[in-house]
């Protein structure tokens, strides 16, 4: 009530407008089909490539110990197309099949974001606190087909695979390999 007032004072004709009245003067245009990777993503790349925009990063990352990942919009896309090769034809991902992410927030994590939506792909989040009773909850609720994780929930994850039948790739990332895993550094 009292922003109402306050709007009403500043800019009197707007505040006699309804949200309702708004609502139905909004019409935004929203194409039938949109894919982020590919109608945004995609698109500053070729305003990049243009030279119509400069190649500022479109991801910066920087760890604890100062270490940088800078990426255009170029590269961001181009890795994010070989992650999502990486489902779609090394673990034969389809659109709508779902695909686990625990991760901490390293680069790895914002490529498996954009391949999944390159792919069509349902991204499911997690966070590296789960325990295995929670990641058996995730695979078993979502029928995931493919985990991707890192050495810290790997031993989790195998300790229940065998009880989540849709399961069929677990993908790792790290330097080093595990057994029944792929490797997605080995892979991309």
């Amino acid at each position: 009530r009292r922003s109402l007032q306050l709007c009403s004072q500043y800019c009197p004709a707007q505040a006699s407008v309804s949200y309702e009245a708004i609502k139905q003067q909004y019409r935004p245009e929203v194409p039938e089909y949109f894919n982020f990777a590919r109608d945004v993503l995609d698109r500053w790349t070729e305003v990049e490539k243009e030279g119509r925009k400069s190649k500022n990063p479109a991801l910066w990352w920087v760890d604890g110990a100062g270490e940088e990942v800078r990426w255009s919009f170029e590269e961001l896309g181009v890795l994010s197309s070989k992650v999502a090769n990486v489902l779609s034809d090394a673990c034969g991902l389809q659109q709508g099949d779902r695909v686990i992410l625990i991760l901490p927030r390293i680069p790895e994590w914002w490529l498996v974001n954009v391949a999944c939506m390159r792919t069509g792909t349902v991204l499911i989040p997690g966070t590296q606190q789960l325990t295995a009773k929670d990641i058996l909850h995730r695979l078993q609720k979502s029928k995931a087909k493919c985990i991707i994780t890192d050495d810290s929930v790997a031993p989790a994850v195998d300790s229940v695979g065998a009880e989540c039948q849709s399961l069929k790739f677990k993908l790792l990332v790290s330097v080093g390999h595990r057994e029944g895993w792929l490797s997605f550094k080995d892979l991309l």
